[in-house]
Order: C-alpha cells, then structure tokens, then sequence
C-alpha cells in the first residue's frame, strides 16, 4: 500500500479518542449514611471515588465507528490485483491455462522487498482468479509447461474440478517446454465448438522453455500472454552435474544472462562437501554460458570413500538456491552402451552407422555408445557397460558367458538378436544361461507379429504386424528353462523373450536389425525397444543420472520404493503409479537431488539432474498484441465502501437504541427508593436533637 493509504488508515488512532472521553468522565461522589450519627448535624465531605469507565457498550460502538470511518477514507487508496476475463457481448469462453510450473518459476518477484512472493504462486493465484471468473457453459483446460508437458485437465465445463486441479499443482524442478504445452493446449480447444477460444500462458517466458521465436497456436485459437510481472532475466547459476573419476571431480556449472546493469560476474566458489565438512574448494568466476570445472580431492583428509559427495556453489546468493548443489556420480553418470555388430550385415544402404547407433543419437538419451567388434570375455571390459547390444553374432564362447551371466547378475541389461548369424554358431558356443534352447533360422514370412500378445513395444507396436521379413529365428527351449515370452508372431511362436537374473534382465529377439531381412529398424517400435531398454539399464544398475521430471519405469518388480534422500541423509517417499493406459508402473521425479530405489530387496541409486537450460531466464520477445488487452487483464479495485457505510449506519441505530434502553438518571449507591415520606436529602442541612440515655 501507499503512504497515502496508510496515512488514510492512521485515522484509526483515534479510536483511543472516545476511551479517553469516558475515562475522564466521572461520577458524582456519593455519599455515606451512618445510623449512629442521623440525628448529628450533617457536615458532608466530598470523597472522589476511582476514576472507572461507564457505558462500556457505547464505549465500544463509538471506538468501532471512528475506525470504520477510517476504513471508509482509506478505502479509495487501497488496491488489490486480479486477473479478470473480458467477453465478447456475454459469450462463453473456451479457456485453456498454460501454467509453468519448471525451475525457473521460483524466482521472487521482488527480492529486494523481502517478499517470499514466487512467480509461480502469482502465476497459479492467477490461474485461481481466471477460473473464479467463468461461468457455467465455459470450458477451462490447465496444462503444465514443465517438462514433459503434461495435461493436468482436459477441457471440460466442470469448474470445480478445475479448482481441484489448480489446488493440486505444486511448483516443480522440471525444465520447461512452452512450445509444446502451447501446442497442446491449442488442441485441446479445437474440438470445441466455442467461438471464443483462447490460449492464456502464465509464465516468465524463458528462452529454455524453447527457440527464441514467437509462440504460436493454431488458428481459430487467440493466444493471450498476461503478468508481464513474471518476466525477466536475473543472476542464476548451477551445478548441473559432478561426475568423480578416482580422486578427481569434474563439475559441470552452467550460468544464464542478466538484465543489463546488473552485471554478470561475481565472485564465488565451487566446492566439494561430505555432509558440512569442505574437503577441497577453488574460486569461480561465474560467466554466461557451461563450463567444466576440475576440482582434485585431496589424498590426505576425511575418508570420502563412502561418503556421500556435493559439489556446491557457495558465496553470494542468485535467484534460485535449489540448483546451487548437485550430487557427485562415480565414473561419469552418461549411461554406457555397448553394440556389438557384424559390419558386413549392418551396414545401411543409405550409409552412415549401423541403425541402432544411429536411433540412440535420434533419440537423445544422454548415452555414450561405443562400437564393439566382438564380445568382451574379461570384467574389467564388461563393467564399463551398463547395457549391451548383441546383434545376431555365432553365439559366446565358455568364457563369454561366464562374464557375461556375472554381469547380467550385477545389474546389467542384455539384449540379443537372432538371425542366420545366431543359427550358424560353432560348436562349444551358445547362449546359455540367457537363452538355454537350439536356434534355427527359417525362411517362414507369413506371419507378422500379434500386437494382442506384445508387452514389449506398447503403442508402437502399431505395424509390427505387417513386418516384411525374409525369415525369423525358430527356438527349441529346453525343458528347464521358463524365460517370459512378452511378444509373439501371429502364429504364437515367440518374438521376444525376457529373462530374469538377479538384478539384471536378459532379452532375447527372433529377428535382426539387417535391413536386408526385415524393416524393423525402420519401424516406431525399434525406437520405443531401446528406450525401454535404457530405462531399464539406468533403473537396474547401480547410480546413474537423469533429468528431474522423466519417469522411471519399475515394471517387472513386485516390492517396490522410491525415496528422495536429502542432505541430512532423511528420505522422503515418492509415489509409485501406473502408467496412463497401461499397467506399466513409474516414479517420476519432480525434485532434484539424490533417490533410492529398493526394486525386490535390489537396492540402487538414482539422480534427478536438472536441465542446463533452465538457469537461463532471459524471455523471448512478443509481438505486438499477444498481451491482449481486449481479452482482459488486471484490475485494481477493493470498494468496500457501500458495507463500511451500512455497518456506520448499524453502529448508529445501536447506539440510539442503547440510549433509549438505558435509564435517564442513574441511582447513587445507598439512595433508598423514592418515597412521600422519605428523609431529607444528604445535600440539607436538619436540625438534630439529642435523647439522655
């Protein structure tokens, strides 16, 4: 408020005005009356009783009169902001809400003010107040900008469950993607059959969120962008991840630009923490941009062996405080995929990589893939992986899978394909004990495969059941082996097979990725089989790192928990939920910092990593318009006037009341009731007679 208004309000220090006027007001003294002296001659003395307030009811009124009429004359001084909704001519409105709710969102609107105000809680107060203001008939959609985007509310005409929503949403540690919620939101509207359909995005419009161009929706659809408030870049910095090799840390510090003026260097240092204890520290000079920065535990000191590590930002404060720290991950925390491929069948006939390195770049899972010529038959050359890739090679060899079947125990995950290769393997090599059976390649291609029987590919298994393949792999399981068939040919022999083994998972495919005999490398499915696959790799072995707000998926187990592990080494569960559509199980994380996964008594560790991009807060620039000042905006405005006046005009009823009720003359202690034969009264003089006894 101004100093205006406050000035306006100070009038109700006068309040005190009527206590002090009935404090002062006294009683006449009243008199004593002593039988033994009646007949003495009266010499009255003036006793000043304890002052002592009177009328306390009235009192009261008139102290709640003078401060409502300080109310009254603050009251055009006196604003308060709220987003409203404009129509056109008293139409309904179909509303989409895209509100952010990524990292970036918890900078405070003014910090130099000490308001703990977040751009995020103005931005859902926001959304509040928008959805307060329709209408029954309106239909109202809330998407979530944080990434992956995800849809918190379809677009319905249920208010209420709109404000279920709203009360649900929380501030996350996601990255964001403003496109895309953008584009979906759009979507969300056009299938309605409202005229007026608009886009209201809520967000500080960081460039991380996407391109530095314009958003843009669909026609048919007005995009709205209020709360220029919720914009701006400001100093932020950090640690968006530490990988250890030995005694030695590399971190990696990432700083977005700044308003102009309020400079972009600072002092500050990097440091590496087991719990409060510093081990070693080195200055940083913070700069636009990423940057690695190498920080050598020292070889004397604390045992840090065990210790849980964080390399921290400390010195002066930025904008956002959550992102200052970052667990450190033993030998880098990409994960580490092995491919094992004959060069003469995987070659593409558009050249390049063989297909699966290719889909892995694609993809961009944040893996290293490394090309393997053969089979690695020594430990130390296997634990460098966390999953491999065997496409259709002659079987392994004793020691091949003696190491390999200790890996897949450790956690490893293994996949292997079947072809002409797989059917020709010598003698003393198979591939027991992932896959104990015979393989025979045929030349059967009648059969596609039978997206009822598929617990493989999920929604991309659309096509598989017109794969044109020039053979398939036929197995002859033995009898005491049971691996899990999870997708079969139309003809219901198996097309993959799955098989558990301690921690780790073996799958098996009765088809290559040889272009030359079939297209599944060119299919949806061959992308979504080595997503899953890596999914299952990082959730299965040992510590690896993701982005904060990707899932990760736990089918296949049967006890599962998920704790987030802070600082002072307190866990906190996270929910485990299927799937939308299916009864696929996952845990997503939507904080940063450390995660402990007990998968059937298997315990691992996980990091929620936060996205580089997300420390830079510059906003994109907007055309012209996009504020849209016809669609609405924020009003100033708390006229309480009309009741402060009314409750003035009760206090003065009351009051009138009060008088009427209470007696005109009040009696004195001690004063007998009236009478015609009453004595004189105590202020007479009378003359007294005196009997001997």
């Amino acid at each position: 408020m101004s100093f205006v208004a406050w000035a306006a309000l100070a009038v109700g220090v006068l309040a005190v005005a009527p206590f002090i006027a009935h404090l002062l007001r006294r009683r006449p003294p009243d008199e004593e009356r002593f039988a033994a002296t009646k007949w003495v001659p009266a010499n009255p003395a003036v006793a000043q009783r304890r002052t002592a307030l009177e009328d306390r009811a009235l009192l009261a009124i008139r102290v709640a009169a003078v401060v409502a009429l300080a109310v009254l004359g603050a009251t055009p001084f006196i604003s308060c902001s709220r987003l409203s909704l404009s129509r056109d001519a008293g139409a309904s409105v179909a509303l989409a809400i895209v509100l952010d709710d990524s990292m970036s969102m918890q900078v405070t609107l003014e910090p130099d003010s000490g308001s703990a105000l977040t751009r995020f809680a103005r931005a859902k107060s926001a959304a509040v107040e928008l959805v307060a203001g329709l209408k029954p008939g309106d239909a109202v959609a809330i998407v979530l900008v944080g990434e992956p985007v995800r849809v918190a509310l379809a677009a319905s005409t249920n208010l209420d469950a709109a404000r279920v929503t709203l009360d649900r949403v929380s501030q996350t540690d996601r990255g964001s993607d403003l496109d895309g919620a953008v584009s979906i939101a759009g979507e969300l509207l056009s299938g309605l059959e409202h005229v007026d359909k608009r886009v209201v995005v809520l967000s500080d419009l960081a460039r991380s969120g996407g391109s530095e161009n314009a958003l843009k929706v669909r026609s048919g659809v007005e995009l709205w962008v209020p709360l220029q408030q919720l914009q701006g870049a400001r100093r932020n910095c950090g640690v968006v991840q530490a990988d250890r090799s030995d005694r030695q840390i590399v971190a990696r510090v990432a700083c977005g630009a700044v308003e102009p003026g309020e400079g972009d260097e600072q002092p500050r240092k990097l440091a590496v923490k087991a719990g409060a204890e510093v081990l070693v520290e080195a200055p940083l000079r913070l700069q636009q941009g990423a940057a690695d920065v190498v920080l050598k535990l020292p070889e004397q000191g604390a045992d840090d062996a065990e210790a849980r590590l964080y390399v921290e930002l400390i010195g002066a404060a930025d904008a956002i405080r959550v992102d200052d720290a970052a667990p450190v991950v033993a030998v880098g925390g990409q994960l580490r995929v092995g491919v094992v491929t004959d060069p003469a069948s995987s070659d593409l006939a558009t050249g390049g990589p063989p297909a699966v390195e290719q889909a892995f770049k694609a993809l961009s899972l944040g893996v290293q893939v490394r090309p393997l010529s053969a089979v690695p038959d020594r430990a130390e050359e296997l634990d460098v992986f966390e999953l491999l890739i065997v496409d259709d090679m002659p079987g392994f060899t004793p020691a091949q899978r003696r190491e390999l079947a200790r890996w897949v125990d450790d956690g490893g995950v293994l996949l292997i394909t079947l072809g002409p290769g797989a059917a020709a393997a010598p003698l003393g090599s198979s591939f027991a004990p992932m896959l104990k059976a015979i393989v025979r390649w045929t030349k059967d291609t009648s059969a596609g495969v039978d997206p009822a029987s598929d617990n493989l590919f999920g929604q991309a298994s659309s096509g598989l059941d017109i794969l044109a393949a020039k053979g398939r792999a036929a197995l002859d399981l033995e009898r005491d082996t049971a691996p899990q068939i999870i997708s079969r040919w139309s003809d219901g022999a198996p097309f993959a097979l799955e098989t558990r083994m301690g921690r780790g998972r073996a799958y098996v495919l009765t088809l290559p990725f040889d272009t030359e005999i079939s297209d599944l490398a060119l299919r949806p499915g061959f992308l979504h089989l080595l997503q899953r696959l890596t999914v299952a790799a990082r959730t299965l072995g040992g510590v690896a790192r993701t982005t904060v707000g990707h899932p990760w998926t736990v089918e296949g187990f049967e006890q599962v928990e998920v704790s987030r592990v802070d600082r002072r080494d307190q866990a906190t569960p996270l929910a485990v939920k299927a799937m939308p559509g299916s009864q696929t199980r996952h845990a997503v994380a939507d904080r940063l910092g450390l995660y402990e996964l007990k998968l059937d008594g298997h315990q691992s560790t996980r990091v929620a990593a936060m996205s580089e991009a997300e420390v830079d807060m510059v906003p994109r620039a907007l055309p012209a318009g996009y504020d849209g000042e016809s669609f609405g905006g924020e009003t100033a405005s708390v006229d309480v006037s009309a009741y402060v006046a009314v409750f003035l005009i009760g206090l003065m009823l009351v009051e009138l009341l009060l008088r009427v009720l209470s007696p005109r003359v009040r009696p004195r202690d001690g004063d007998a009731p009236p009478s015609s034969g009453a004595a004189p009264s105590s202020g007479s003089s009378a003359a007294l007679s005196s009997t001997p006894s």
